[in-house]
C-alpha cells in the first residue's frame, strides 16, 4: 500500500514573513496526522529569504511536541556542514523524546549558495567529498557502535541504548541510491528536483539494499511538487507561484515566492514555458495570456 508523506520547505510567499511560514509548518503537520499522512520532513536551506527552514532539526523538535503519532524528520540535513558526533547526539535526542517517530534524512547537497556554505565552514575550504564516510560514521555512532575513524573511538554519542531514529538518504542518481543501499538505508528520490524517473535506480537499490539497524527492508520514497485544488484551473493558478521560483533556482537565482495574483502578471517566455513542462511531468499546462 502506498503511503502519503509530505516534504515541507516553510516557504515565505511575499508579504509574509518567515514566523508565520513556520507556524504553516506546525499547522500542516498537524492537519496531515489528522489526514492520515505518514511523515512530514522539513528541508535544509540556507541565506534564502524565500525558505524559512534553516534549521529543521529544532522545528521537527517542535512539531513532535505538537502531535501524536506522524513521523517527524528532516529531509535533509546537509551533513555537509555538521560533525557526526554532533548529528548523532542530535537526532539520538529527537528520537529519546519522541521514540520511534523521528526520522534521520541526509543530505550531499549544501542547501545554499557559496557564502552561506563558506559561513556555515566558518571560512574554511568546505567539505564537499566524502559525505557518504560521514553518513556512515554518523551512524554507527548513532548505533553506540565503535567508529572506525580514530576520531571517534574513545567518544560515544549520548543519551545512549534509546530508541534508533529511522534513517534516509537522499538522492536523486544511481550512485546515492547504490550507496543507501549498502548503507541499509531508506532511498528517497527528489524527483520534483529532476523532473523525471529512472526505474533503473531504484533497481540498483534494491539490490544493493543490506538490512541495517535502521532499516530491515528496502524502502523508497519519491518527493513530487504537487498543487491540490477542486479544478484543474484553479490547480494551475495555485501553482504558478511555485513554478516560477523553480525556473529562478535551475538558472542560480534566489527569489521570493509570489503570490498567485502577482505569478499571473510575471512575463514567461515560451522557453520558459518549456523548460517549467520539462520539469514537470509532462502534461499540458495554460498560463496567463494563452489563448
Amino acid at each position: 500500500m502506498m503511503k502519503l508523506s509530505i516534504l515541507d520547505q516553510a516557504v515565505v510567499p511575499k508579504n509574509t514573513d518567515a514566523a508565520t511560514a513556520l507556524t504553516n509548518a506546525v499547522e500542516l503537520a498537524i492537519l496531515g496526522e489528522e489526514r492520515g499522512y505518514e511523515r512530514i520532513w522539513l528541508a535544509e536551506h540556507h541565506n534564502n529569504n524565500g525558505i524559512a527552514s534553516s534549521a529543521p532539526e529544532i522545528t521537527i523538535a517542535h512539531i513532535a511536541a505538537k502531535t501524536k503519532h506522524i513521523h517527524v524528520g528532516t529531509g535533509g540535513t546537509m551533513v555537509m556542514h555538521y560533525a557526526p558526533y554532533k548529528m548523532a547526539e542530535t537526532f539520538k535526542t529527537l528520537s529519546a523524546l519522541s521514540p520511534g517517530r523521528i526520522d534521520f534524512g541526509a543530505g550531499r547537497a549544501p542547501g545554499g549558495d557559496h557564502y552561506s556554505t563558506l559561513a556555515l565552514a566558518e571560512g574554511r575550504a568546505p567539505a564537499y567529498d566524502g559525505a557518504y564516510a560521514k553518513i556512515q560514521t554518523t551512524l554507527d555512532l548513532m548505533n553506540d557502535q565503535t567508529s572506525s575513524d580514530p576520531l571517534y573511538q574513545n567518544a560515544f554519542a549520548v543519551p545512549t541504548n534509546v530508541t534508533l531514529p529511522t534513517a534516509w538518504l537522499l538522492g536523486s542518481t544511481g550512485n546515492s541510491a547504490k550507496e543507501a543501499g549498502r548503507m541499509g538505508l531508506g532511498y528517497s528520490y527528489a524527483q520534483f528536483f529532476t523532473g523525471q524517473m529512472d526505474a533503473a535506480i531504484f533497481k540498483q537499490y534494491r539490490e544493493q539494499f543490506t538490512p541495517s539497524y535502521f532499516m530491515e527492508q528496502a524502502q523508497i520514497s519519491v518527493c513530487y511538487m504537487v498543487t491540490i485544488a477542486p479544478t484543474l484551473a484553479e490547480a494551475e493558478y495555485e501553482a504558478l507561484p511555485a513554478d516560477i521560483a523553480r525556473l529562478h533556482l535551475m538558472r542560480g537565482q534566489l527569489m521570493q515566492r509570489l503570490s498567485p495574483e502577482e505569478a499571473q502578471a510575471y512575463p514567461l517566455t515560451e522557453a520558459d514555458k518549456a523548460a517549467i513542462l520539462k520539469k514537470s511531468d509532462g502534461s499540458p499546462r495554460r498560463y496567463p495570456g494563452d489563448d
